[in-house]
C-alpha cells in the first residue's frame, strides 16, 4: 500500500485497504471483523474508530506498518505518518523480537492464529501486554500474499 493520509472522510477511511482486511479476516476466520450490514465506507469508518486494535504490515524484507486504527495509533503513541513509516519489528523490544518473528512464521504457515499474547512497546517506551490477539495473512484478489494484520481487544499497561 502506498503512503496515504490518515483515514478520514476525505479518503473514505481507506476503504480499499479496510475491505482487504475485512475480506481476508472473514475468509480465514469465518466471521466478520465489523458488521457486514454496513456499506463499505461506513465499515471502514467503524474500523478506524473501533475500540479495539487493528493494524497491518506489508511484505517488505523488513515489513512496514501500513494501517493502524485510532486505537492502534493511541496505544503506540504515534501519528498516522509515524505509524505507517515504522518497521513492524520495532513494535516489540529487542529481547521480544525473536518471539514476534516466531509468531509471524506461525501465521505464514497456518494463515492465521487467534491465541497470541506478548509484550509490545510504544514510541515513548510504554510497555503493554496484549492478550488473545488474532493475526492473519492478507492476500489480494489474485491470492497473492500482500501482508499480515492483527487485532485484539485485551491489553494491560505494564
Amino acid at each position: 500500500m502506498s503512503k496515504q493520509t490518515q483515514p478520514s472522510t476525505q479518503n473514505d477511511y481507506l476503504v480499499e485497504h479496510a475491505t482487504l482486511l475485512f475480506r481476508c479476516y472473514a475468509d480465514l476466520l469465518g466471521r466478520e471483523l465489523i458488521d457486514e450490514t454496513q456499506d463499505d465506507v461506513e465499515r471502514a469508518r467503524l474500523l478506524f474508530e473501533a475500540p479495539f486494535f487493528v493494524a497491518s504490515h506489508n511484505t517488505a524484507a523488513d515489513p512496514i506498518l501500513t494501517y493502524g486504527n485510532r486505537c492502534a495509533l493511541d496505544l503506540f503513541e504515534m501519528s498516522w505518518d509515524e505509524f505507517t513509516s515504522t518497521p513492524s519489528r520495532l513494535t516489540a523490544e529487542a529481547p521480544n523480537r525473536a518471539e514476534r518473528a516466531e509468531l509471524l512464521r506461525r501465521v505464514s504457515a497456518d494463515s492465521f492464529i487467534n491465541d497470541y499474547s506478548g509484550v509490545r512497546i510504544s514510541k515513548h517506551g510504554q510497555r503493554f501486554r496484549i492478550r488473545r490477539a488474532t493475526v492473519w495473512n492478507l492476500t489480494n484478489s489474485s491470492g497473492i500474499f500482500v501482508g499480515q494484520a492483527a487485532t485484539f481487544s485485551a491489553w494491560q499497561k505494564l
